[in-house]
């Protein structure tokens, strides 16, 4: 039997961390729990963890710093928990490279919801059934290697992707010279609509856009489309 997931539940709220802790233990994962930033880092320091649960609000360092900080060195997957209202802190987690986010308070079977949608996204099997058979895309020099989740320049250095922006490079490189929507990208990346007020998929894009464009304030691989989306707007050769 392939061993559980396990789960990284940091917030300085008790009753939620043992709430949390519960209901995913509940529902198969295995699961840890932090209060701050040292504690969170000695349970990464004790264990492999698959995706950690982040509150901004923490004492001492926040989230935010926490984010910049794993970000640095790994690409763990991170949803954040905000408090609801706070767009600046949703947009900032997004820019430096949280997954997802979830604005407090919330329904347990959302998270539940995000947390599966952002594990099948890192994992090695396709995501999807109507996945491409190609192992590799080539476009405008690089090469994204769907298999191993990597993406590389053409003089063969690798750049470093976050899940998300790995998974949106993966959406455009599979749909070249299309309109995607936000909601469609979304649905591809995420399994889930956007909401009224929802730029998580501007931010990604803006992320994207340093990584792979040689000028990223004038794209010339992902391009905005007024009132429809972005288009990946190179040719691109499959293997």
């Amino acid at each position: 039997m392939s061993r559980p997931e396990h789960l990284l539940v940091v917030d300085d709220d008790p009753e939620i961390r043992d709430l949390l802790a519960r209901y995913l233990a509940r529902n198969g994962y295995r699961v840890s729990v932090a209060e701050d930033a040292d504690s969170l880092r000695r349970a990464l320091a004790a264990d492999r963890v698959d995706l950690v649960i982040l509150d901004i609000m923490l004492p001492g360092r926040d989230g935010l710093d926490i984010t910049r900080d794993l970000r640095a060195s790994s690409a763990i997957p991170i949803i954040m928990l905000t408090a609801r209202g706070e767009d600046t802190d949703r947009i900032v987690g997004l820019e430096i490279g949280a997954d997802d986010y979830l604005a407090k308070p919330f329904n347990p079977r959302e998270l539940l919801a995000r947390i599966k949608t952002v594990l099948r996204r890192v994992s090695a099997a396709p995501a999807r059934a109507d996945a491409p058979r190609a192992k590799r895309l080539r476009f405008a020099g690089w090469t994204l290697d769907l298999a191993a989740r990597e993406l590389s320049s053409a003089d063969g250095v690798e750049v470093a992707l976050t899940a998300g922006e790995f998974d949106l490079l993966a959406a455009f490189a599979e749909h070249p010279q299309h309109v995607l929507s936000r909601d469609r990208l979304l649905d591809l990346t995420r399994g889930r609509l956007a909401g009224p007020f929802d730029r998580s998929i501007d931010v990604q894009v803006g992320r994207l856009r340093r990584r792979i464009e040689a000028d990223p304030r004038e794209p010339k691989l992902v391009k905005t489309v007024r009132g429809g989306g972005y288009m990946f707007a190179v040719q691109v050769e499959r293997e």
